[in-house]
């Protein structure tokens, strides 16, 4: 992974910390982070792009169509891409509580402390 690519999934890697029952493992190549079996989130390939899951995703777009995307690939997904370069740390949390939020099981939800 690419310095920057790096620097840039350590604020991912921040903001999930403490999450009940997250890990990471690869996927497609590229660190990712689940919950109990789910995928929440990975770094695409270009290592300054995320996958999110997400189901708000054209509330987002319509926010800011420059740092919240899909391409025609995730059209049929629940999915979201992310700019990590230009997206605010504000939204960037929200985002990937809200992914875990959808993700994790009702048990691990009980334990989270926002």
């Amino acid at each position: 992974m690419a310095i920057e690519s790096y620097f840039l999934w350590e604020k991912v890697s921040s903001m999930v910390d403490g999450l009940p029952g997250v890990y990471e493992k690869l996927c497609y190549d590229t660190p990712a982070f689940y919950v109990g079996k789910k995928l929440f989130v990975r770094l695409k390939e270009d290592g300054t792009t995320i996958v999110v899951y997400n189901n708000e995703r054209d509330n987002w777009i319509a926010k800011d169509a420059d740092v919240f995307f899909i391409t025609d690939h995730y059209i049929n997904y629940p999915l979201m891409l992310v700019n990590l370069q230009n997206v605010s740390a504000t939204d960037l949390k929200e985002l990937l509580i809200n992914s875990w939020q959808l993700r994790a099981a009702k048990s691990l939800l009980h334990q989270y402390k926002s």
